[in-house]
């Protein structure tokens, strides 16, 4: 089976190891991955990143020459496209732009053209109900009506699509798995030490931006009205609320309980997870829905919940957007926003380490079965495969 896969997410080499262990599944299969040969990462500014060809043998990454530098849904592809698509003459065309996307237009377009006969699908990580004006809305109803399958990171996604009347195949995965070769369990006992983490302090750990969406007023709140337990904090991110948070732990004389690390480069993260006793992700829905569209946020997925669980660390949640279904029984979760309930969680696994060693069990098992990269490319071949012999 021969597979294109469309997004500027694959110029990042380590966004790239689900494709390349797809094309690893089985003999015969080739995935060929287009991503802009030039693009400008959002918010920042003059840097522009050039993306180089790679030929592994199966796993191809082609730059193409493209139009718009930094936005997804303008997106499309120049002329070097029409070359590429008629020499591979893939059987399966995925691109991972949204409903909406004008490089999935162009590609279904070219699909046609070319006589390619591929089976069209989009990936999406949209999770908020919306309407659409033309001629948007013309642009989407062309793109879903040629679409035999759609990926969805997450149920919600599934639904808006089933809502507006889409029959045909729909799968929710990730679009990323986590690598269990990096995020694994292992103690950091001179880390801890260096940062002043005593063997017998329980550490609540947070990654991610600090924004009011992800709960972390919620979750001081919940901590300061525990302040009797062994507890401390660690927030590893960056972001707005920084100020708010000093503010509030000198408010409540816990600054001495609470450790911030600033962002660190992605493959020193499992160090600071490993620290943790638990892993909590609080976040917030703040979406309303408008006459056209839902104004807002709603957790899309929550990817730091599956790093933690592959390093065996509880995970606690809110019940925002995809929470409950990464967790499902391998973790607890709350009602967001409900900072009582959340120290009750927390303090069950403060006074059980049986709990908390069982959760941490739990959520490592799932991990394995449903969100390696291994795992996720299997479940993405067998989607096309369903939809390759379906008719």
């Amino acid at each position: 089976m021969k597979i294109l896969v469309a997004s500027h997410t694959y110029i990042v080499d380590l966004n790239c190891q689900k494709l390349r262990t797809l094309s690893q599944l089985e003999p015969g299969i080739e995935v060929t991955v287009v991503v802009p040969k030039t693009w400008r990462p959002g918010g920042v500014q003059n840097k522009v990143i050039e993306t180089e060809y790679r030929d592994e043998g199966a796993f191809k990454i082609v730059p193409v020459s493209n139009f718009s530098q930094n936005q997804q849904g303008l997106l499309t592809f120049g002329v070097d496209l029409v070359s590429l698509l008629q020499q591979f003459r893939p059987h399966v065309i995925q691109v991972e732009q949204g409903s909406r996307g004008l490089a999935y237009t162009q590609i279904i377009a070219l699909n046609v053209l070319l006589g390619l006969n591929a089976k069209n699908v989009f990936f999406t990580w949209w999770n908020l109900p919306y309407n659409l004006k033309l001629p948007v809305e013309l642009l989407e109803k062309y793109n879903l009506s040629h679409s035999h399958g759609i990926i969805c990171g997450n149920q919600d996604g599934a639904k808006i699509f089933q809502d507006k009347g889409y029959k045909r195949p729909i799968k929710v995965m990730p679009q990323l798995g986590v690598d269990e070769q990096l995020f694994t369990h292992q103690p950091q006992p001179e880390l801890g030490a260096k940062l002043g983490i005593l063997s017998s302090d329980f550490v609540v750990g947070f990654v991610g931006r600090f924004v009011q969406e992800k709960g972390l007023l919620t979750l001081l709140k919940a901590l300061i009205s525990i302040k009797d337990k062994p507890w401390k904090l660690l927030l590893l991110g960056r972001g707005e609320l920084y100020t708010e948070l000093l503010k509030i732990t000198a408010e409540n004389y816990i600054q001495d309980r609470v450790i911030i690390i600033e962002s660190v480069p992605h493959n020193a993260v499992p160090q600071y997870i490993n620290l943790m006793d638990t892993l909590v992700l609080p976040s917030e829905t703040t979406y309303k829905f408008k006459t056209l569209t839902a104004i807002g946020w709603k957790e899309q997925f929550g990817h730091v919940l599956i790093e933690a669980m592959a390093c065996k660390v509880p995970v606690i949640g809110s019940n925002s957007g995809e929470i409950p279904h990464v967790i499902g029984d391998a973790g607890l979760v709350f009602p967001e926003g409900d900072a009582q309930a959340l120290a009750n969680c927390l303090t069950q696994l403060i006074d059980n380490p049986e709990l908390a060693n069982q959760i941490g069990v739990m959520g490592y098992q799932k991990v394995m079965n449903q969100y390696t990269n291994k795992a996720l490319a299997q479940q993405q071949l067998d989607f096309y495969q369903e939809i390759v012999n379906s008719h």
